[in-house]
């Protein structure tokens, strides 16, 4: 293990201290069967869940790095079984605490490559704030997030990204919650890394993977997955052949946004600041949008985030946003470095028996 690699994208080397810039680089090549634990993977039958773990596999060779340098964590729920089925180091914690669990790994052993899995139920409900506070932070983590729009773990009840009126076990007549919008939320945290991909789009799928590893910093990635027992075909627009084209739209870094079936059709700017689909025949071509994923400013990434709503009438999937900033690993150690010098090597005894603490007879 004596070989090293830097596990990041060009763009943001500047923003890394040379210390934790590197990773170890497997001895031997290392392939998809290496990632199979001997776990039997257990799902139902259909379940996105399947086509997101093969494809995740069949990626973590890509990384270069020893299984034991590969730690995954994950809450509770369906998603969150994602850990048992792959050799590596990992964690099934408690529900909506993985982002938690991860920061402190991350944090105090940057030498690791973290993932986390999750779903739309165990990340947005009972563990929101976790994962809102790992994003603005720029943890150093991966985080998956599986988005099937309901329960599936505890059989069908509503979740945080449900549509208003979904009939469900627990909504009999109708929810009546606003949904969350997982990438709104992550651009509203300043995350600077969001994007959406497929459970069923195995090509894109690992192509999202592979741009989020290369982030330095906090990465979330939206899975739209299917839960054919409780809420089958949820994303059908986006996956029917007939309807795909005309719905989907592919952002590609420093390429015009073109959508449709003959491709006809991209996004413009509208009056206040929202996103509009026009006929590009039709339109001044200076005012179409060409995607720009480091774009510094949230606003753009936002936008499109807005775009689809509960029809899917237009759904970018790709990158939405890639930012470079200081990881908080990075500015955790810059700062001990700074104290250390200062100060020198710390003593734990002192500090507790220091100038704030009393002796009760």
């Amino acid at each position: 293990m004596s070989d090293l690699h830097a596990n990041d994208g060009a763009g943001e080397a500047a923003h890394r201290p040379a210390s934790l810039t590197l990773v170890p680089v497997a001895d031997e090549k290392l392939s998809t069967k290496d990632f199979k634990s001997d776990q039997e993977v257990r799902w139902c039958p259909g379940c996105g869940d399947y086509a997101i773990l093969a494809a995740f596999q069949s990626f973590l060779p890509e990384l270069g790095i020893p299984r034991e340098n590969l730690v995954i964590i994950s809450g509770i729920g369906c998603s969150s079984r994602l850990p048992y089925y792959v050799d590596s180091y990992g964690m099934h914690s408690i529900h909506g605490r993985a982002p938690a669990i991860a920061t402190g790994l991350a944090s105090t052993r940057p030498d690791l490559s973290v993932w986390v899995i999750t779903g739309d139920g165990d990340a947005l409900s009972i563990g929101g704030n976790h994962l809102i506070h790992a994003l603005r932070r720029n943890v150093n983590i991966k985080i998956l997030l599986f988005n099937n729009r309901i329960y599936g773990l505890t059989k069908g009840q509503y979740s945080p990204t449900s549509e208003q009126g979904k009939v469900t076990k627990s909504t009999p007549f109708g929810s009546l919650d606003t949904p969350f919008n997982p990438l709104s939320l992550a651009v509203g945290a300043e995350a600077s890394f969001v994007a959406r991909t497929i459970d069923s789009d195995r090509k894109h799928l690992t192509g999202v993977l592979r741009a989020a590893a290369d982030h330095r910093g906090s990465a979330l990635i939206e899975i739209y997955q299917n839960c054919p027992i409780f809420n089958d075909d949820a994303f059908a627009p986006l996956t029917d052949p007939a309807t795909r084209d005309d719905r989907l739209i592919r952002l590609e870094h420093e390429q015009p946004v073109r959508f449709g079936a003959d491709r006809g059709k991209g996004l413009r700017v509208g009056r206040y600041g929202s996103l509009e689909a026009v006929e590009v025949a039709g339109a001044d071509e200076s005012s179409l949008l060409v995607h720009d994923a480091t774009t510094a400013d949230p606003a753009y990434a936002f936008a499109l985030s807005r775009l689809g709503g509960a029809d899917f009438t237009h759904t970018p999937i790709g990158v939405f946003r890639k930012v470079a900033r200081p990881s908080y690993d990075e500015l955790m150690a810059a700062q001990l470095e700074e104290a250390r010098a200062k100060q020198g090597e710390g003593d734990l005894g002192a500090l507790l028996a220091g100038p704030d603490t009393w002796q009760v007879a």
